[in-house]
């Protein structure tokens, strides 16, 4: 079974085609029964911050879609106070 590692630079909220084609992508991966881990970068990681409208990337997370949750480029230094809080991104796991 092929796996996939997807990387999202752009913010969600700015480019319709991140929610409506990458997001979709990743899911539809996951619910054909492959491991997919979606990377959030740069300003893609806007979606994961906290009290961000989240509906979709949570819904790729139900999918079963990977998120990890990284400091590189959390948006604590992308102009939000810290820390990625939306259900959707997991911190990786000790070791990973």
């Amino acid at each position: 079974m092929d796996s996939y590692l997807l990387i999202e630079s752009r913010d969600a909220l700015e480019s319709s085609d991140v929610a409506t084609y990458f997001y979709d992508l990743a899911a539809g991966l996951a619910r054909e029964g492959s491991p997919v881990t979606l990377f959030l970068v740069q300003n893609g990681v806007f979606p994961a911050r906290r009290g961000a409208q989240t509906a979709a990337l949570n819904a790729v997370a139900r999918a079963g879609v990977e998120i990890p949750r990284g400091d590189v480029s959390t948006p604590k230094g992308r102009g939000g106070r810290g820390g990625c809080a939306a259900p959707a991104a997991k911190s990786p796991a000790p070791g990973s």
